[in-house]
Protein backbone atom coordinates (compact mmCIF):
# COMPACT_ATOMS: atom_id res chain seq x y z
CA UNK A 1 0.00 0.00 0.00
CA UNK A 2 2.73 2.36 0.85
CA UNK A 3 5.88 3.44 -1.16
CA UNK A 4 9.14 3.99 -0.13
CA UNK A 5 8.15 7.17 1.81
CA UNK A 6 4.63 5.67 2.72
CA UNK A 7 2.50 8.46 0.00
CA UNK A 8 0.54 7.16 -2.14
CA UNK A 9 -1.86 8.90 -4.28
CA UNK A 10 -5.74 8.32 -3.08
CA UNK A 11 -7.59 7.98 -6.33
CA UNK A 12 -10.01 5.28 -4.88
CA UNK A 13 -12.04 8.44 -3.13
CA UNK A 14 -12.57 10.85 -5.80
CA UNK A 15 -10.11 13.65 -4.65
CA UNK A 16 -6.69 13.80 -3.76
CA UNK A 17 -5.68 13.85 -0.03
CA UNK A 18 -4.60 17.66 0.10
CA UNK A 19 -7.61 18.27 -1.84
CA UNK A 20 -9.67 17.03 0.99
CA UNK A 21 -7.25 18.27 3.50
CA UNK A 22 -8.10 21.74 2.67
CA UNK A 23 -11.95 21.51 1.90
CA UNK A 24 -12.90 19.76 4.37
CA UNK A 25 -16.05 20.48 6.41
CA UNK A 26 -16.14 23.47 4.99
CA UNK A 27 -19.94 24.99 4.87
CA UNK A 28 -21.48 25.78 1.47
CA UNK A 29 -20.73 29.53 0.54
CA UNK A 30 -22.63 32.43 1.15
CA UNK A 31 -22.01 35.43 -0.06
CA UNK A 32 -19.92 37.65 1.92
CA UNK A 33 -19.61 35.05 4.64
CA UNK A 34 -15.62 33.71 5.44
CA UNK A 35 -15.27 30.14 4.13
CA UNK A 36 -14.23 28.79 7.20
CA UNK A 37 -16.90 30.94 10.00
CA UNK A 38 -15.46 32.22 13.19
CA UNK A 39 -15.37 30.41 16.83
CA UNK A 40 -19.10 30.39 18.19
CA UNK A 41 -18.82 31.11 21.94
CA UNK A 42 -22.21 30.33 23.26
CA UNK A 43 -22.94 28.59 26.43
CA UNK A 44 -26.98 29.08 25.29
CA UNK A 45 -28.89 29.21 21.89
CA UNK A 46 -32.09 31.33 21.49
CA UNK A 47 -34.76 27.88 21.59
CA UNK A 48 -37.99 28.98 21.85
CA UNK A 49 -40.59 25.95 21.93
CA UNK A 50 -39.71 22.47 21.64
CA UNK A 51 -36.26 21.79 21.90
CA UNK A 52 -35.94 20.35 18.33
CA UNK A 53 -33.25 22.29 16.37
CA UNK A 54 -29.13 21.09 16.36
CA UNK A 55 -28.09 23.54 19.06
CA UNK A 56 -29.45 23.64 22.35
CA UNK A 57 -26.69 24.01 25.11
CA UNK A 58 -22.93 24.57 25.31
CA UNK A 59 -22.03 21.39 26.41
CA UNK A 60 -24.25 19.28 23.68
CA UNK A 61 -23.09 21.06 20.65
CA UNK A 62 -21.56 24.11 19.03
CA UNK A 63 -21.41 25.11 15.63
CA UNK A 64 -17.84 24.92 15.56
CA UNK A 65 -17.47 21.97 16.93
CA UNK A 66 -20.08 20.66 13.46
CA UNK A 67 -17.75 21.71 10.90
CA UNK A 68 -14.65 20.45 12.71
CA UNK A 69 -16.01 16.89 13.46
CA UNK A 70 -17.66 16.78 9.84
CA UNK A 71 -13.96 17.57 8.25
CA UNK A 72 -12.35 14.94 10.69
CA UNK A 73 -14.78 12.61 9.44
CA UNK A 74 -14.25 13.27 5.90
CA UNK A 75 -10.34 12.62 6.41
CA UNK A 76 -11.17 9.06 8.19
CA UNK A 77 -13.28 7.76 6.34
CA UNK A 78 -13.52 9.53 2.67
CA UNK A 79 -16.88 8.89 1.11
CA UNK A 80 -18.35 7.00 3.53
CA UNK A 81 -21.38 7.96 6.72
CA UNK A 82 -19.49 7.87 9.72
CA UNK A 83 -19.99 10.03 12.89
CA UNK A 84 -16.86 12.31 14.90
CA UNK A 85 -17.31 13.35 18.44
CA UNK A 86 -14.14 15.61 19.55
CA UNK A 87 -13.16 15.62 22.75
CA UNK A 88 -10.71 18.33 25.12
CA UNK A 89 -8.24 16.10 24.64
CA UNK A 90 -6.78 12.70 23.17
CA UNK A 91 -7.23 11.12 27.14
CA UNK A 92 -10.82 12.47 27.17
CA UNK A 93 -11.36 10.71 23.54
CA UNK A 94 -9.59 7.63 24.91
CA UNK A 95 -12.07 7.54 28.05
CA UNK A 96 -14.82 8.01 26.42
CA UNK A 97 -14.89 5.09 24.43
CA UNK A 98 -13.67 2.59 27.47
CA UNK A 99 -16.43 4.04 29.69
CA UNK A 100 -19.26 3.86 27.58
CA UNK A 101 -18.39 0.25 26.56
CA UNK A 102 -17.27 -1.33 29.36
CA UNK A 103 -19.10 -2.56 32.20
CA UNK A 104 -18.30 -4.21 35.71
CA UNK A 105 -17.54 -7.90 34.44
CA UNK A 106 -16.49 -7.00 31.60
CA UNK A 107 -12.92 -7.79 29.96
CA UNK A 108 -10.55 -5.24 27.94
CA UNK A 109 -7.79 -6.19 26.07
CA UNK A 110 -4.81 -3.10 26.22
CA UNK A 111 -1.16 -2.97 24.94
CA UNK A 112 1.47 -2.98 27.67
CA UNK A 113 3.60 -1.02 25.25
CA UNK A 114 1.52 2.22 24.59
CA UNK A 115 0.67 4.88 25.16
CA UNK A 116 2.10 6.17 29.17
CA UNK A 117 -1.26 7.52 30.38
CA UNK A 118 -2.88 3.52 29.59
CA UNK A 119 -1.04 2.60 33.25
CA UNK A 120 -3.71 5.35 35.11
CA UNK A 121 -6.75 3.73 32.86
CA UNK A 122 -5.72 0.25 33.74
CA UNK A 123 -6.02 1.46 37.11
CA UNK A 124 -9.38 3.19 37.32
CA UNK A 125 -10.59 0.30 35.12
CA UNK A 126 -9.49 -2.15 37.51
CA UNK A 127 -11.18 -0.29 40.60
CA UNK A 128 -14.61 -0.42 38.49
CA UNK A 129 -14.32 -4.37 38.31
CA UNK A 130 -13.09 -4.46 34.88
CA UNK A 131 -10.73 -7.03 33.86
CA UNK A 132 -7.70 -5.39 31.92
CA UNK A 133 -5.55 -7.93 30.04
CA UNK A 134 -2.40 -6.44 28.45
CA UNK A 135 -0.20 -8.00 25.95
CA UNK A 136 3.01 -6.37 23.21
CA UNK A 137 1.83 -4.49 19.94
CA UNK A 138 4.18 -6.53 18.41
CA UNK A 139 3.51 -10.12 16.27
CA UNK A 140 0.14 -9.46 17.38
CA UNK A 141 0.05 -10.79 21.09
CA UNK A 142 -3.25 -9.33 21.75
CA UNK A 143 -4.72 -12.36 20.40
CA UNK A 144 -3.49 -14.41 23.13
CA UNK A 145 -5.01 -13.06 25.68
CA UNK A 146 -8.84 -11.34 23.27
CA UNK A 147 -10.74 -14.62 24.31
CA UNK A 148 -14.47 -13.34 25.91
CA UNK A 149 -13.11 -9.59 25.99
CA UNK A 150 -15.85 -6.81 25.09
CA UNK A 151 -13.09 -4.53 23.84
CA UNK A 152 -9.82 -4.56 22.28
CA UNK A 153 -7.88 -1.98 22.04
CA UNK A 154 -5.13 -1.07 19.69
CA UNK A 155 -2.29 1.25 19.29
CA UNK A 156 -0.70 0.88 15.80
CA UNK A 157 2.74 2.00 15.55
CA UNK A 158 2.83 1.64 19.54
CA UNK A 159 4.11 4.86 21.38
CA UNK A 160 7.09 5.27 21.68
CA UNK A 161 8.36 1.74 20.47
CA UNK A 162 7.28 1.73 16.92
CA UNK A 163 6.32 -1.62 16.74
CA UNK A 164 3.05 -2.59 14.60
CA UNK A 165 0.44 -5.17 15.08
CA UNK A 166 -1.95 -6.20 11.56
CA UNK A 167 -5.44 -4.70 12.22
CA UNK A 168 -7.24 -6.55 9.68
CA UNK A 169 -6.11 -9.72 11.35
CA UNK A 170 -6.99 -8.42 14.99
CA UNK A 171 -10.30 -7.00 14.03
CA UNK A 172 -11.05 -10.52 12.36
CA UNK A 173 -10.19 -12.46 15.06
CA UNK A 174 -11.97 -10.12 17.25
CA UNK A 175 -15.58 -9.33 15.28
CA UNK A 176 -15.75 -13.35 14.79
CA UNK A 177 -16.13 -13.42 18.90
CA UNK A 178 -18.23 -10.21 18.82
CA UNK A 179 -15.20 -7.95 20.81
CA UNK A 180 -14.96 -4.05 19.55
CA UNK A 181 -11.97 -3.38 18.36
CA UNK A 182 -10.72 0.85 18.48
CA UNK A 183 -7.38 1.64 17.30
CA UNK A 184 -5.58 4.76 18.54
CA UNK A 185 -4.70 6.31 15.30
CA UNK A 186 -2.81 9.30 16.88
CA UNK A 187 0.76 9.04 15.70
CA UNK A 188 -0.48 7.88 12.24
CA UNK A 189 -2.82 10.69 11.54
CA UNK A 190 -6.14 9.67 8.75
CA UNK A 191 -3.04 10.17 6.49
CA UNK A 192 -0.82 7.29 7.06
CA UNK A 193 -3.85 5.09 8.43
CA UNK A 194 -7.02 4.54 8.37
CA UNK A 195 -8.41 2.15 11.13
CA UNK A 196 -12.32 2.22 10.00
CA UNK A 197 -11.46 1.04 6.48
CA UNK A 198 -9.23 -1.22 8.01
CA UNK A 199 -12.61 -2.58 9.46
CA UNK A 200 -12.15 -1.44 13.07
CA UNK A 201 -15.49 0.03 15.32
CA UNK A 202 -13.65 3.22 16.52
CA UNK A 203 -10.34 5.31 15.35
CA UNK A 204 -9.13 7.61 17.94
CA UNK A 205 -6.68 10.15 18.33
CA UNK A 206 -5.00 12.75 20.12
CA UNK A 207 -5.66 16.01 17.74
CA UNK A 208 -3.22 17.90 20.06
CA UNK A 209 -0.27 16.15 17.75
CA UNK A 210 0.07 15.25 14.17
CA UNK A 211 -3.41 16.09 13.53
CA UNK A 212 -3.49 20.16 14.19
CA UNK A 213 0.67 19.84 13.90
CA UNK A 214 1.53 23.38 15.85
CA UNK A 215 1.74 22.28 19.62
CA UNK A 216 -0.08 25.04 20.71
CA UNK A 217 -3.66 23.20 21.34
CA UNK A 218 -5.17 20.29 23.65
CA UNK A 219 -8.20 18.26 21.39
CA UNK A 220 -8.93 15.12 20.62
CA UNK A 221 -11.44 12.91 18.97
CA UNK A 222 -13.52 9.36 18.10
CA UNK A 223 -14.92 8.79 14.39
CA UNK A 224 -17.18 6.02 14.10
CA UNK A 225 -19.06 3.89 11.58
CA UNK A 226 -21.73 2.77 13.82
CA UNK A 227 -24.14 5.57 14.55
CA UNK A 228 -24.81 3.74 18.31
CA UNK A 229 -21.60 3.55 19.39
CA UNK A 230 -21.33 7.08 18.45
CA UNK A 231 -23.90 8.30 20.46
CA UNK A 232 -22.51 6.20 23.72
CA UNK A 233 -19.36 8.19 23.31
CA UNK A 234 -21.04 11.66 22.82
CA UNK A 235 -23.05 10.77 25.46
CA UNK A 236 -20.12 10.17 27.72
CA UNK A 237 -19.32 13.76 26.63
CA UNK A 238 -21.74 15.19 27.80
CA UNK A 239 -21.69 13.13 31.15
CA UNK A 240 -18.03 14.47 31.79
CA UNK A 241 -18.32 17.53 30.04
CA UNK A 242 -14.65 16.77 28.43
CA UNK A 243 -16.14 19.58 25.65
CA UNK A 244 -13.40 21.09 23.49
CA UNK A 245 -13.54 24.81 23.34
CA UNK A 246 -14.62 26.85 20.43
CA UNK A 247 -11.47 28.36 19.95
CA UNK A 248 -9.35 25.25 20.40
CA UNK A 249 -12.01 23.91 17.71
CA UNK A 250 -11.48 26.26 15.34
CA UNK A 251 -7.80 26.48 15.23
CA UNK A 252 -8.16 22.68 14.81
CA UNK A 253 -10.12 23.03 11.40
CA UNK A 254 -7.97 25.61 10.58
CA UNK A 255 -4.90 23.91 10.88
CA UNK A 256 -5.89 20.75 8.89
CA UNK A 257 -5.57 22.51 5.96
CA UNK A 258 -2.41 22.30 6.00
CA UNK A 259 -2.17 18.50 7.17
CA UNK A 260 -0.99 17.16 4.01
CA UNK A 261 1.68 19.55 3.50
CA UNK A 262 2.78 18.75 6.71
CA UNK A 263 2.68 15.07 6.95
CA UNK A 264 4.50 14.93 3.84
CA UNK A 265 7.16 16.29 4.97
CA UNK A 266 7.73 15.54 8.51
CA UNK A 267 7.30 11.73 7.45
CA UNK A 268 9.72 11.74 4.15
CA UNK A 269 12.18 13.94 6.69
CA UNK A 270 12.23 10.93 9.02
CA UNK A 271 13.04 8.76 6.88
CA UNK A 272 16.11 10.43 5.72
CA UNK A 273 17.13 10.93 9.27
CA UNK A 274 16.64 7.56 9.98
CA UNK A 275 18.62 6.27 7.47
CA UNK A 276 21.52 9.20 8.49
CA UNK A 277 21.10 7.57 11.86
CA UNK A 278 22.28 3.87 10.55
CA UNK A 279 25.50 2.65 11.22
CA UNK A 280 26.64 5.40 14.01
CA UNK A 281 28.42 2.75 16.33
CA UNK A 282 26.41 5.41 19.23
CA UNK A 283 23.51 4.64 17.79
CA UNK A 284 21.19 1.40 18.39
CA UNK A 285 18.03 0.42 18.94
CA UNK A 286 17.09 2.43 15.76
CA UNK A 287 13.38 1.97 14.56
CA UNK A 288 11.26 3.61 12.33
CA UNK A 289 8.79 1.96 9.93
CA UNK A 290 9.97 3.05 7.08
CA UNK A 291 13.23 1.65 7.11
CA UNK A 292 12.92 -1.61 4.64
CA UNK A 293 14.84 -3.62 7.52
CA UNK A 294 12.91 -2.18 10.52
CA UNK A 295 10.96 -5.61 11.94
CA UNK A 296 7.37 -3.54 11.21
CA UNK A 297 7.99 -2.88 7.87
CA UNK A 298 6.42 -5.41 5.92
CA UNK A 299 4.12 -5.56 7.97
CA UNK A 300 3.50 -1.54 7.92
CA UNK A 301 3.86 -1.31 4.48
CA UNK A 302 0.65 -3.32 3.98
CA UNK A 303 -1.72 -0.75 6.19
CA UNK A 304 -0.28 2.40 6.45
CA UNK A 305 -0.19 4.51 3.59
CA UNK A 306 2.44 7.24 5.49
CA UNK A 307 5.25 6.05 8.04
CA UNK A 308 4.79 8.80 10.57
CA UNK A 309 7.30 11.56 11.90
CA UNK A 310 8.39 9.97 14.74
CA UNK A 311 12.10 8.15 14.93
CA UNK A 312 13.41 6.05 17.88
CA UNK A 313 16.51 5.05 18.97
CA UNK A 314 19.16 4.44 22.02
CA UNK A 315 22.26 6.33 23.20
CA UNK A 316 24.31 4.86 25.75
CA UNK A 317 23.05 5.88 28.87
CA UNK A 318 21.81 8.70 30.57
CA UNK A 319 24.40 11.13 30.48
CA UNK A 320 24.84 10.63 26.85
CA UNK A 321 21.78 11.35 25.91
CA UNK A 322 21.82 14.23 27.78
CA UNK A 323 24.97 15.50 26.21
CA UNK A 324 23.12 14.91 22.99
CA UNK A 325 19.87 17.00 23.55
CA UNK A 326 21.38 20.01 25.60
CA UNK A 327 23.47 19.83 22.33
CA UNK A 328 20.60 20.39 19.76
CA UNK A 329 20.12 23.86 18.62
CA UNK A 330 16.66 23.33 16.17
CA UNK A 331 15.08 20.43 18.22
CA UNK A 332 13.05 21.18 21.32
CA UNK A 333 13.27 18.94 24.28
CA UNK A 334 9.62 18.55 24.80
CA UNK A 335 7.33 15.70 25.53
CA UNK A 336 4.95 15.77 22.39
CA UNK A 337 5.41 14.62 18.63
CA UNK A 338 3.69 15.19 15.62
CA UNK A 339 4.56 19.40 15.25
CA UNK A 340 6.29 21.41 12.87
CA UNK A 341 8.93 22.09 15.13
CA UNK A 342 11.25 18.93 15.67
CA UNK A 343 11.29 17.67 19.43
CA UNK A 344 13.67 15.18 21.29
CA UNK A 345 13.16 13.74 24.51
CA UNK A 346 14.67 11.07 26.77
CA UNK A 347 11.83 9.12 27.17
CA UNK A 348 12.70 7.25 30.66
CA UNK A 349 12.74 10.71 32.56
CA UNK A 350 8.94 9.81 32.91
CA UNK A 351 9.60 6.76 34.04
CA UNK A 352 6.09 5.05 32.80
CA UNK A 353 7.81 2.90 29.83
CA UNK A 354 9.94 0.30 29.65
CA UNK A 355 12.78 1.56 27.63
CA UNK A 356 16.59 2.10 28.48
CA UNK A 357 17.61 5.42 29.99
CA UNK A 358 19.14 6.08 26.96
CA UNK A 359 16.11 6.13 24.79
CA UNK A 360 15.26 8.66 22.94
CA UNK A 361 11.93 9.45 21.22
CA UNK A 362 12.33 12.08 18.11
CA UNK A 363 9.58 13.92 16.28
CA UNK A 364 10.81 15.01 12.66
CA UNK A 365 9.13 18.37 12.46
CA UNK A 366 8.99 20.95 8.86
CA UNK A 367 12.32 22.02 9.20
CA UNK A 368 15.07 21.58 6.12
CA UNK A 369 16.20 18.04 6.47
CA UNK A 370 19.51 18.90 5.46
CA UNK A 371 19.58 21.19 8.30
CA UNK A 372 17.77 19.31 10.74
CA UNK A 373 20.15 16.03 9.92
CA UNK A 374 23.29 18.55 10.22
CA UNK A 375 22.35 19.38 13.87
CA UNK A 376 21.73 16.01 14.88
CA UNK A 377 25.17 14.24 13.35
CA UNK A 378 26.77 17.54 15.25
CA UNK A 379 24.99 16.95 18.31
CA UNK A 380 25.33 13.02 18.21
CA UNK A 381 29.19 14.15 17.45
CA UNK A 382 29.41 16.53 20.47
CA UNK A 383 27.48 14.24 23.01
CA UNK A 384 30.32 10.93 21.87
CA UNK A 385 33.34 13.15 23.16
Amino acid sequence: MASETGTTPDPAHGVGEGTRAVRAGLPEPVKYEPTLPGPVFAAHFHLPGEPTGPYTYGRDTNPTWTHLERAIGELEAPGRAVETVTFASGMAAISAVLFSQLRTGDAVVMPDDGYQALPLLREQLTAYGIEVRTAPTARDAQLDVLAGARLLWIETPSNPGLDVCDIRRLVRAAHDQGTLVAVDNTLATPLGQRPLELGADFSVASDTKGMTGHGDILLGHVTCEDPELAAGVRRWRKIAGAIPGPMEAWLAHRSLATLQLRIDRQCSSALLLARALRGRPDVTGLRHPGLPDDPSHALASTQMRRYGCVVSFVLPGLDHAERFLDGLRLVDDATSFGGLRSTAERRGRWGGDDVPEGFIRFSVGAEDPDDLIADVLRALDGAAR
